[in-house]
């Protein structure tokens, strides 16, 4: 992707954010030196926890029909998994827009609430997991959608309409994509890792390759290693 590319979709999306109510943090909105300066001046659980913005074309260089774009407002850490104390859980705010798609995965580690926050309707694409990991063609998928448990065939389609909510436990492979218009979707789990714990049917990336044709508005998390370490 272009960095041109993505400053636009920052642009747009806290637009379409702040159309729904919804405040992003104020260190969303700080320049790279900024940045830079607000991490080493105590904000360091930024750069550690990696919150911010990620925008993902999934390497593939086709956003409109294959991204989608997230922010992370709040992560815990492994450190505190391990002690069973402290922040063990994260927030994301996403946007699918219509009809784009976001790839076929799962998590080893992650179990998430997946909200539509208001827009279009949220189409998930549920499979199950077989013992090893890989995704079950045939078994029925059991999910809970607003604390109602579900029996779904696989590779069923579940729509979720504004204010809807789905649970996915490490067993459930999905796939998801706006139909009707763009979809605010929240996201709230167990500490998230965007860098070991996305589990791809397809040999594709997280994060996108970025061509650095004018400046960055605003750092993605995946800028962190260059920009802040």
């Amino acid at each position: 992707m272009k960095r041109s590319e993505i400053n636009e979709i920052i642009r747009e999306s806290d637009k379409f954010i702040r159309s729904f109510g919804y405040i992003l943090p104020p260190f969303s909105y700080l320049s790279p030196d900024e940045l830079t300066t607000y991490v080493a001046d105590g904000g360091a659980g930024v750069y550690d926890n990696r919150l911010g913005w990620d925008i993902t074309d999934y390497g593939q260089g086709n956003f409109k029909d294959l991204g989608l774009f997230l922010f992370t407002t709040r992560n815990g850490s492994d450190a505190n998994v391990a002690k069973g104390m402290g922040m063990l859980y994260a927030e994301k705010i996403m946007i699918s827009r219509e009809k784009q798609l976001s790839p076929m995965h799962r998590h080893n580690k992650k179990t998430e609430d997946i909200i539509n926050r208001g827009g279009g309707t949220l189409v998930l694409e549920l499979f199950s997991a077989q013992d090893d990991g890989s995704i079950d063609y045939e078994s029925d998928v059991h999910v809970y959608t607003d604390a109602r448990k579900r029996v779904l065939k696989a590779g069923s389609h579940l729509a979720l309409s504004p204010g809807e909510c789905v649970t996915l436990e490490v067993n459930h492979w999905h796939a998801f994509w706006g139909e009707g218009g763009d979809v605010l979707i929240g996201e709230v789990s167990n500490v998230n890792d965007d860098l070991t714990d996305n589990i791809f049917r397809e040999p594709i990336g997280r994060f996108s390759n970025i061509d650095e044709n004018e400046d960055p508005l605003h750092l993605l998390v995946s800028d962190y290693d260059k920009w802040l370490k």
